[in-house]
């Protein structure tokens, strides 16, 4: 008996103490619930308000709009498909006209499934839950946010649940493409998107919503896919670079929502014809590579080698046409300005300039060309070696410039020392991360094309840098100015030593490793220098004309070189300098050809190729100098003038 009182006692009081917790849970979860409704957002009346927000448009540099972000454009649903309808509904919710925002036994569902197994999280949005979190929240996957969620959901289904062309086979083709927008893309994955398709279909005949008949025809209907009508496709790698900036400077809420007005420095017509050289380019090295146009199609990314092209306006720093890969609509990487490789013999002509202006030495001046052995402290002796692998003697330092010898090369820097190296890149616009060791010279740090279009145009400019910049201007909506870039240059480099620089860059493009691009029928005055890396993982063409410079990068995201059908390397001067050649001559059609401004005090004369010593014009063994007060010999007759 005492027992049985004990164990009534233990129980009234375990049911008091389950009845205590069951209602200190429900006013924790009723203050939870009030904490949160006081934040929630306010679902307007009608709902398409939360649309009515002003578009953020892009321009050009000629004011034509590149893209419009943030507009959105109201269909009511009487002009919506019903197999649209009955697809997005089949798919996603089946139970939508059966509950009131939340379908709460697959809720309850997810709940057990999530808290009770060890590596599965079980999901249970309804459609309206979905719109909820499209409209109101982040994609944060928090209790908090699910919880305000579901309390939005319901609001929106106590404010607006009432109850085109589209064909069966089309509607649930575009149903399939919400699980993954990427993954199921028609145009890129039409297998892909099919087999999506269907699955689509049998939901929908589950549901009632079709018969087995309906959903086999729309299988097998064949599915024509609509060309754009847009003029003109602008590069996503240009926008995508300016939105970056803006949403670092602006935050995303004001760049996608805020009816901004940015007034880029895109040219249109050179982005038009960049983009088609790239095209060109990359289709010639497919077939060096003995890549087929048809053998393309089931390779993926990285199987194909990629590009990337940035031009700047040289007295502005204004980026006017950038690409960043072969295909935007593949890969969204930008190449241009993300990817750091290394540049090879392109990096040479901030040695040199520094060799001329630590060492006072000259386009003129003769060194050897010989195997090298360059001590480390620390690390093995540095014994770089020509990619022909064979030994000129002795050579000036245009010539060896010229000829991209990097034995020369070796020699120069162990005499300025690698950070005199660094330090003029930096100067001229290098911003990537350099390693002052001696290999620098030979361009064994990565840069970006952006970079080097950029760091070529200070060259170009006489010794003035000319920052990069991609935004002209940013307007409010109601068109107050936010921010407008003014142009100012600084000049960093020495404009006498600089044009001995240019002077050797034309003589690359006139006669050495960037031939080609004469070759290609571009005859205006231009200068340049290819670069090539270890293993040909790198073909690099930066050069420039008195008002645009350009910088072209080919080979592959993955280590692996570019090589012809005979297993022979790809160079710049063969990957790349051909896809700027084709650039620069459709960029400047109908403009006339304008020289380099020549210094004060700067004289050519006429030298002898080995050995340095003034010879007569036209003699074989004439090269003609580009040479400062400081430099110019004794006696020395002028370049052309007669003896």
């Amino acid at each position: 008996m005492k027992a049985d009182l004990l164990m009534a006692r233990w129980m009234g009081g375990l049911t008091a103490f389950v009845l205590a917790a069951a209602g200190f849970a429900a006013v924790l979860g009723t203050l939870l619930v009030f904490s949160m409704v006081k934040d929630l957002p306010q679902v307007p009346d009608p709902l398409r308000r939360i649309i009515e927000t002003p578009p953020t448009e892009i321009f050009a540099a000629n004011g034509e709009r590149v893209i419009q972000l943030g507009g959105r454009e109201y269909v009511p649903l009487n002009q919506v498909s019903r197999h649209f309808i009955e697809a997005i509904v089949a798919t996603e919710d089946h139970r939508f006209w059966d509950h009131h925002g939340i379908n709460k036994l697959r809720t309850a569902k997810a709940l057990w499934i999530t808290l009770f197994s060890d590596d599965r999280v079980q999901g249970a949005s309804t459609i309206t839950q979905q719109l909820a979190k499209n409209l109101f929240f982040s994609f944060e996957q928090t209790y908090s946010r699910k919880i305000r969620e579901l309390l939005v959901s319901m609001q929106i289904e106590a404010q607006f649940k009432t109850a085109a062309q589209l064909k069966l086979s089309e509607s649930a083709l575009l149903a399939g493409l919400l699980k993954s927008p990427t993954q199921y893309n028609p145009l890129r994955h039409l297998e892909r998107a099919k087999a999506r398709q269907r699955i689509v279909l049998g939901r929908m005949q589950a549901a009632g919503f079709i018969t087995p008949e309906a959903a086999a025809a729309a299988a097998a209907e064949d599915l024509a896919f609509e060309k754009s009508r847009r003029r003109r496709q602008f590069s996503g790698y240009f926008v995508d670079m300016v939105l970056k900036s803006l949403e670092d400077h602006y935050g995303s809420q004001v760049v996608y929502h805020g009816g901004l007005k940015i007034t880029t420095t895109l040219d249109p017509r050179l982005q038009e014809i960049a983009e088609a050289s790239m095209r060109k380019g990359l289709a010639d090295l497919d077939a060096l590579q003995g890549q087929s146009a048809g053998a393309n199609l089931g390779m993926t990314d990285e199987d194909r080698p990629q590009g990337a092209l940035v031009a700047v306006q040289v007295n502005s720093g204004a980026i006017k046409a950038l690409v960043g890969g072969r295909d935007y609509t593949e890969t969204q990487y930008n190449r241009a300005v993300q990817s750091n490789r290394l540049p090879g013999s392109g990096f040479k002509p901030f040695l040199y300039y520094t060799a001329f202006e630590r060492l006072g030495l000259s386009p003129a001046t003769a060194m050897v060309d010989k195997p090298v052995r360059i001590p480390v402290p620390g690390s093995p002796d540095w014994r770089p070696k020509n990619f022909e692998r064979e030994y000129l003697g002795p050579i000036i330092l245009k010539k060896a410039f010229t000829h991209s010898i990097n034995t020369v090369a070796a020699q120069l820097v162990a005499r300025t020392g690698p950070e005199a190296v660094v330090n003029t890149a930096r100067k001229a616009g290098i911003r990537s991360q350099l390693s002052p060791v001696f290999s620098v010279a030979l361009g064994t740090s990565g840069v970006s094309p952006l970079d080097m279009a950029s760091a070529y145009g200070t060259f170009a400019s006489g010794g003035v840098h000319y920052a990069p910049f991609a935004i002209w201007r940013v307007e409010d909506t109601f068109g107050r100015v936010l921010e407008e870039h003014i142009v100012r240059g600084t000049k960093v480099l020495d404009p006498s030593i600089a044009y001995q620089v240019v002077d050797m860059m034309q003589g690359v493009v006139d006669s050495g490793t960037g031939a080609v691009v004469r070759k290609l029928g571009f005859h205006k005055p231009a200068a340049g220098k290819t670069g090539t890396t270890n293993g040909y993982k790198d073909a690099w063409f930066t050069g420039f004309t008195p008002t645009l410079s350009a910088s072209v990068w080919v080979g592959y995201d993955r280590e692996a070189g570019l090589k012809d059908t005979y297993r022979t390397g790809i160079t710049g001067g063969r990957g790349a300098a051909p896809i700027w050649a084709r650039f620069m001559a459709k960029a400047t059609e109908g403009e006339p050809p304008r020289p380099f401004i020549q210094p004060m005090g700067i004289i050519f004369e006429a030298c002898d190729e080995t050995t340095g010593e003034p010879v007569l014009t036209g003699s074989p063994s004439a090269v003609r100098v580009a040479l400062r007060p400081s430099t110019q010999s004794r006696g020395a007759v002028p370049y052309g003038s007669p003896k």
